[in-house]
C-alpha cells in the first residue's frame, strides 16, 4: 500500500493486486490484532536493532521515510498512537484498532488514485533481464505495465496470503535469493511439558548451546512462555531462527539461564544460605528463581522429599544451582517456518539497490518488504522496514 500510494503521488497510473479479499491481512493480525506499527527512537536508534549488514542496507529508505512519516500519516487519517515503555508504537487500545491501521493507509493510498484489484492471484511473472513484461494472473490473463513492484511478502502465515513462492519465481530469472527460513517463531521441543502450559521463565536468558554440555552459540535475554508443544515469548522468537539452524546441523540444545551467574557463584550464594538460614526449605529455595509449578515438578519427579538446606547433599546441591544457572529445555523440534512473525530469506540484498529498490541488472522491476532478506527482532521493526522500503520502491519507479 505505500508503495502504491507513493507511485501514484509520484504520478504513475498505478493498479494494486491483492490476492485476498480485502487488503492487509497480515497487518491486521500483526501485534497479536493490536498491530505493532513502529518502534520509537532516532533512525540510528531503529536501525541498531538490525545486524549490521541489514542496517546498512535499510540505511538509505528509513532515513527517506522514517518512523515518525508513519505514525503522521496515521495521525491525520484519525488513528491515534501511543508509545509503550518497550518503545513499541500501537494504536489505541480499541475495538478494531489494526483495521483502523489498515483504512488509514488505504484511504491515503485511493486518494492518491490507485486503482486496487482484490481477489487477483499472481502466478508468475513474464520477462527477461532487463525488462519485465507482464504478470500472469491465476486466470491466465497477462497484466502488462511500464514499472513492476513486489511487495509480496515472505512464507510465514501462509493463510494470510504470503506463500513464498515469488522468491522461487525471481530465483528462476536469475535474480538471487536466498532460501526460506524461520525467524521470531515459537520453539518446540522434543519432550514437551503440557502440563506447563501458560507457566512463565521471567528475567533470565535462554540460551543456545552446541549439545546438552557444549558451547554457547546463541542467547536472547527476555521471557519465555510454555505451551502444550515448546515455548514461545519473546526470547524463543529471537533465538527461533539460530536455534533451527543449529537442529539442522545436529548440536542444537536450549536452557534458560534465571540467575545471570555463573556456577561458582550461585554455589557461594546458597552455600551462603545454608549458613545463614539451614531450615529453609531446599524447595522454597529453588522456588525463589524458578515458577512454584515448575519446581513442584521437578521435586515429584526427583523425588527429593523434605530437604532443608542445613542437610543439602552436596550433589543435589550441584543441580539445584545447575536448574537455575541452566535449566534444560532439551532438545528443539523443527521450528515452523508457518507460524513465524517473520521469514528469513527471500531476495538477496547484494543484487537489490537500497537506494531504489531496483533489482540489478533490471531496468523496471523493484522488491520491497519481507520479500527482501530482511528479518528484523520483534517490535515493530520489521513493518517499519516494510514502510520504508515499499516508499523508497513507489518513488523509483
Amino acid at each position: 500500500m505505500v508503495a502504491a500510494w507513493r507511485a501514484a503521488l509520484k504520478g504513475h497510473c498505478v493498479t494494486l493486486l491483492e490476492a485476498n479479499q480485502k487488503l492487509g491481512v497480515k497487518l491486521r493480525i500483526s501485534g497479536g490484532g493490536k498491530c505493532n506499527i513502529t518502534h520509537d527512537g532516532s533512525v540510528k536508534d531503529v536501525l541498531a536493532a538490525f545486524s549490521k549488514d541489514q542496517a546498512r542496507f535499510l540505511r538509505p529508505s528509513f532515513h527517506r521515510f522514517n518512523n515518525e512519516n508513519v505514525v503522521q500519516i496515521l495521525n491525520r487519517e484519525g488513528v491515534e498512537t501511543y508509545v509503550r515503555e518497550n518503545g513499541r508504537v500501537f494504536p489505541l487500545d480499541r475495538p478494531g484498532s489494526a483495521a483502523s491501521v489498515v483504512a488509514a493507509f488505504e484511504e491515503v493510498m485511493q486518494r492518491a488514485g490507485v486503482q486496487v484489484r482484490a481477489n487477483s492471484r499472481a502466478v508468475g511473472l513474464e520477462g527477461r533481464a532487463p525488462r519485465m513484461e507482464a504478470l500472469r494472473l491465476e486466470d491466465g490473463t497477462l497484466l502488462r505495465a511500464d514499472a513492476f513492484i513486489l511487495a509480496t511478502g515472505g512464507a510465514s502465515y501462509p493463510e494470510t496470503g504470503t506463500r513464498g513462492e515469488v522468491a522461487g519465481w525471481l530465483e528462476n530469472l536469475g535474480v538471487p535469493t536466498h532460501p526460506w527460513s524461520p525467524a521470531l517463531a515459537p520453539i518446540p521441543l522434543k519432550v514437551a511439558h503440557p502440563a506447563w502450559e501458560g507457566v512463565a521463565f521471567r528475567n533470565g536468558t535462554l540460551r543456545l548451546l552446541e549439545g546438552e554440555e557444549g558451547r554457547r552459540i546463541g542467547a536472547f535475554s527476555g521471557d519465555i512462555l510454555f505451551t502444550k508443544n515448546g515455548i514461545s515469548g519473546p526470547a524463543a522468537l529471537e533465538l527461533s531462527g539460530r536455534t533451527e539452524i543449529a537442529r539442522r546441523q545436529g548440536r542444537a540444545w536450549i536452557a534458560y539461564d534465571f540467575a545471570g551467574l555463573d556456577e561458582a557463584e550461585l554455589d557461594s550464594k546458597l552455600r551462603r544460605e545454608q549458613a545463614e538460614n539451614p531450615h529453609l526449605s531446599a524447595q522454597n529455595w529453588l522456588q525463589r528463581w524458578v515458577p512454584e509449578r515448575v519446581a513442584e515438578s521437578l521435586w515429584r519427579t526427583e523425588e527429593l522429599g523434605d530437604l532443608r538446606l542445613r542437610n543439602l547433599p552436596k550433589g543435589i546441591r550441584s543441580r539445584l544451582v545447575g536448574w537455575v544457572i541452566a535449566f534444560p529445555l532439551g532438545l528443539p523440534g523443527v521450528v515452523p517456518l508457518e507460524r513465524g512473525e517473520v521469514a528469513a530469506g527471500g531476495v538477496q540484498r547484494t543484487a537489490v539497490d537500497p537506494q531504489t529498490m531496483r533489482v540489478k541488472n533490471w531496468e523496471n522491476l523493484h522488491v520491497c518488504g519481507e520479500l527482501l532478506d530482511i528479518d528484523g527482532p520483534v517490535g515493530g521493526y520489521n513493518l517499519q522496514a516494510a514502510f520504508s522500503t515499499g516508499f523508497v520502491a513507489g518513488e523509483s519507479v
